[in-house]
């Protein structure tokens, strides 16, 4: 990287003017908590010249950097009384180029929005491959991969206004919240469909649509009562991003002396950031190291560069309304620079939520990275990142379940256990559950196909604490290995494109199979919608025995019984076991069969069966 840089230097200070070429971000607004806006102007050999604002609005700072080719400009928007004014570069006192730029009127309620919670179920989608609403973007001249729709790792052809078209599907099946991988422009030559090497991180990848649809995705998902969530990458770039084409300065990003052409693989022990015994060079290979070859490490302890992402996040969540934002790769991030980034954002939106990928396997390590920890105030840290994804819950949930006789270690027995680790979790509510994502095995495929597994499964997940999400095409019975590949994991939604020759985005076309899928998971969502006692209520759980797993959840008003038999055999339930939460309740409902129960001295429950039970 260090060689690209020094050419684009070198060619750029041969140019005698400057014109601008970019200025990011290309508007803001008027009324930000953060007055202060700091203004990308980039063009050839730019910072050469003399830079004003017109209307007599004074710059509080002009920082130049390395590469001539930028400049970056503070001004404080609440001394700036006029909503549009110029951007002038001057030579000799003549105006040689400008740029005439907008503060906009900032919605009243933008600074009080509210984040995605756990009343939210969230939808999880590869927006490549689930439908393709306009085949004409499918290829585009402005981006080197062309579609192909018979390569498991290239572009299919998936879109915004796919999505937009298929919103009401999402809804019916009971989820509140939609989040896509990331939708900014990738710009790699192969393997640019999953979206986590952006060329450019204020621009909707033409692939997928203009940044037009996606605020219409999110009026479309408003109008629906519908929430959006943005997946946000600022650990790594893509190699063709425009600013690592053209470095602003040699610490931009992360480089390595010993690596090849500046290059070295993280070692991806995200443990080390904590780990009381961890090596210097530890820490250093899993923050510094790139997370693959065509994504440079972005150096977030560079102050420059953590504006540049605290900015841009909060442009989209302006310009888009956004009600959250995903962060990828969390912990592979500058523990300082990403908790600055954080901090600052929540500042700007006190409701919002953020959640981070923390694909790491123990709670305490998990619980560590949420806001408030008492893991991380060991030794006097605070991440200030709301949410986080309890992977340890997703790590046994196939195993548990396919373990038919329990022992002492297995069965149900590993969610149970898990879950006996929730007091080290500052805002038990506030986790993001899952049993599948695009980076991990599909849910279905570790059951082949059991669907009455499926059912535990989302049982489970339905009604324990925290934010369920749902992975596409998991409601149909969809399955894919990360043996196989990424692609199989992330494969074309059946419909989503109109020669496909089933469409299971309708009923009638579905089969027996995908329907019963699809229905029990939408009687599942959509009861959970109204049920506060499941969002916020308390937990009480009974240890497993015979493979069956129960606990309640409860508040003031209401009480629901969860039942899972994971044995292969009816099981027979004396109630007295559970006296000190069924108290004097002698009935209770069945949401999932529908039945009406009498709870009095047993309840009887079928092999690999479960049952939510509304006490009354």
């Amino acid at each position: 990287m260090k060689k690209i840089y020094t050419i684009f230097a070198l060619s750029a200070a041969s140019v005698a003017f400057s014109q601008i070429q970019k200025v990011e971000p290309a508007f803001w607004w008027k009324g930000m908590k953060n007055p202060e806006l700091q203004i990308l102007v980039y063009g050839k050999n730019i910072a050469g010249n003399d830079i004003e604002l017109s209307d007599g609005i004074k710059v509080k700072n002009i920082q130049k950097v390395e590469n001539p080719n930028y400049v970056f400009l503070t001004v404080n928007t609440s001394e700036i009384n006029v909503p549009k004014f110029k951007i002038n570069i001057k030579n000799k006192n003549k105006i040689i180029d400008s740029y005439p730029y907008e503060l906009k009127q900032r919605n009243a309620n933008s600074a009080g929005r509210k984040g995605f919670s756990s009343s939210d179920v969230i939808y999880l989608v590869v927006p490549d491959r689930f439908a393709n609403g306009n085949p004409k973007n499918d290829s585009q001249p402005d981006v080197f991969e062309k579609a192909d729709r018979n390569f498991d790792g290239g572009r299919h052809g998936g879109d915004l206004q796919g999505i937009i078209q298929n919103l009401d599907y999402i809804k019916e099946l009971g989820a509140t919240t939609f989040w896509s991988t990331p939708l900014t422009e990738d710009n790699e030559k192969t393997y640019s469909y999953h979206g986590y090497a952006s060329s450019d991180l204020y621009k909707i990848d033409s692939r997928f649509g203009t940044n037009e649809d996606f605020f219409r995705l999110s009026d479309e998902l408003h109008k629906r009562d519908m929430k959006l969530i943005m997946d946000f990458v600022p650990n790594h770039w893509g190699l063709h991003h425009w600013m690592i084409q053209d470095l602003p300065s040699k610490d931009w990003i992360h480089y390595w002396n010993d690596g090849e052409k500046g290059f070295k693989r993280s070692n991806y022990r995200q443990a080390a950031h904590f780990d009381p015994n961890a090596s210097k060079s530890d820490i250093e290979g899993c923050v510094n190291g790139w997370f693959d070859t065509t994504m440079p490490d972005m150096n977030d302890s560079n102050p420059l560069v953590v504006n540049y992402l605290v900015q841009n996040a909060i442009w989209w969540t302006e310009a888009a309304n956004l009600d959250g934002i995903r962060v990828d790769t969390y912990p592979y991030n500058n523990r300082e620079g990403v908790t600055q980034w954080t901090k600052r954002v929540m500042n700007e939106y006190p409701g919002f939520n953020i959640v981070g990928e923390t694909l790491m396997h123990s709670p305490a390590h998990i619980a560590y990275w949420q806001k408030d920890s008492k893991v991380g105030a060991i030794e006097g840290f605070n991440s200030y990142l709301p949410s986080v994804m309890d992977f340890p819950l997703h790590d046994i949930m196939a195993t548990a379940v396919n373990e038919s006789k329990e022992e002492w270690d297995k069965g149900l027995v590993r969610v149970y256990d898990v879950l006996t680790n929730d007091f080290l979790y500052p805002d038990i509510n506030n986790l993001l559950i899952l049993v599948g994502n695009h980076d991990v095995n599909r849910i279905n495929d570790a059951f082949k196909g059991d669907i009455g597994k499926y059912k535990l499964v989302l049982s489970m997940i339905a009604t324990m604490r925290g934010i369920p999400q749902i992975y596409y095409g998991d409601e149909i019975g969809m399955q894919g290995s990360k043996t196989v590949g990424d692609g199989d994991i992330r494969r074309d939604f059946p419909g989503g494109w109109k020669d496909d020759k089933q469409n299971a985005f309708t009923e009638s076309g579905r089969t027996g199979v995908q329907k019963d899928y699809f229905d029990f998971t939408k009687k599942l969502l959509n009861w959970r919608k109204n049920k506060p006692v499941i969002h916020t209520g308390k937990t009480k759980h009974f240890a497993p025995e015979n493979n069956v797993y129960v606990y309640f959840r409860y508040n003031e008003k209401e009480s629901v019984m969860v039942v899972i038999n994971n044995n292969e055999k009816e099981q027979s339930l004396d109630l007295k076991r559970f006296a000190e939460s069924l108290s004097n309740i002698k009935k209770g409902k069945d949401i999932i069969s529908g039945k009406e129960l009498t709870l009095q001295n047993s309840l009887t429950i079928p092999s690999k069966t479960s049952m939510v039970i509304e006490l009354k």
